[in-house]
């Protein structure tokens, strides 16, 4: 049986957790089968995730990178401005490595939020995502995926929040939540 090459789009949104786990998941499975899987973070940038050390162990084959400068609207520590020329520079980084060729799965982590945060340009995004190179895998995530990046999306997963130990006081987890 001979399987068609054929690079997906891919989202993961919702207000859910665990748009960005899937997408590690989904990055550790391809690695596995000797893809190269690079994975760019638009919003994340303050904390330094444990999977920013895992990545070391999964080089060259895996590499993340945060150019994001921390949460926006949440507690931010940096004028609207300095984010968004930083997500700007991240788009930036990542039309780079749309066109260069040099993996075959690449993770826009949070860039969904970008877009709600009027960071970014869907149209933009979505035209360079359409002149893709047709192997390449790209996944999407973040809260709020605009209808023009869903209808573009081969896979959209939507996180639907039910129960998170947050409501009942309980921090955030090194290790398990970042």
């Amino acid at each position: 049986m001979s399987l068609e090459k054929r690079g997906l789009i891919i989202v993961y949104t919702g207000d859910g957790k665990g748009k960005t786990t899937a997408a590690l998941g989904l990055a550790l499975r391809a690695v596995g089968a000797g893809l190269k899987v690079r994975m760019l973070q638009f919003i994340k940038g303050e904390w330094k995730p444990a999977e920013l050390k895992a990545a070391k162990w999964l080089a060259p084959a895996f590499s993340m990178e945060q150019l994001g400068i921390g949460f926006v609207t949440y507690k931010p520590k940096r004028p609207y401005e300095a984010h968004l020329q930083a997500a700007q520079a991240a788009w930036a980084q990542a039309k780079v490595e749309i066109a260069s060729g040099h993996q075959d799965l690449l993770i826009l982590d949070e860039i969904n939020n970008a877009f709600q945060l009027n960071l970014l340009s869907v149209r933009e995004v979505v035209g360079a995502l359409q002149g893709k190179p047709e192997a390449l895998h790209v996944v999407l995530t973040g809260r709020g995926a605009p209808p023009e990046i869903i209808e573009l999306a081969d896979l959209v997963t939507e996180m639907k929040a039910i129960k998170h130990p947050y409501e009942k006081g309980i921090r955030a987890q090194y290790g398990i939540d970042f």
